[in-house]
């Protein structure tokens, strides 16, 4: 599992932020590496758009406290599921983020599983997702990590790390 002081792993993740007349349009792809390079960024993983806590709580959490974060000199605040591009485009859209929080897909599971953060909830038929996490990256490099007990929702919210970042 990725720890504080280590680099955060290179993936592509997709991304979309524009709409057509019924869904969003064709994600673009992000690199991890080249998207961090230079900058401080929250990023919060959860384990899939349109799941109770992920949409009650996690992110809304985060739209609400971004000027907060921003006041701390956070660049960027991320979302990470394990879903495909469009669906967080979607979900991002009905939950207001859009435009707010980046709602990257890691469809494959690449950047989860480099990160060590997998978890496998093919029995309740999600397949492999991620763990519910926050991280603080600064220039690439993880100054801070929250990973969550499970079943639980209590470390990767907003409030905690605005109170990490001081």
């Amino acid at each position: 599992m990725i720890k504080i002081g280590d680099h955060i792993p290179d993936a592509t993740l997709k991304e979309s932020t524009e709409f057509g007349e019924a869904c969003p349009v064709a994600p673009k792809e992000v690199s991890v590496a080249a998207a961090s390079k230079g900058k401080r960024i929250v990023i919060f993983a959860l384990p899939g758009a349109y799941t109770p806590t992920c949409s009650a709580q996690h992110v809304p959490g985060y739209v609400k406290h971004l000027d907060e974060l921003k006041a701390k000199k956070v660049d960027e605040v991320w979302c990470i599921a394990v879903n495909d591009g469009f669906v967080m485009a979607a979900w991002g859209k009905e939950l207001g983020a859009i435009g707010k929080v980046r709602m990257l897909g890691d469809g494959s599971a690449d950047f989860t599983k480099k990160v060590g953060l997998e978890l496998d909830l093919t029995k309740g038929g999600m397949g492999i997702r991620s763990q519910r996490y926050s991280m603080f990256v600064d220039d690439g490099v993880v100054k801070q990590l929250n990973v969550e007990a499970p079943s639980k929702f209590e470390v990767s919210n907003a409030e905690t790390m605005l109170k990490q970042l001081g």
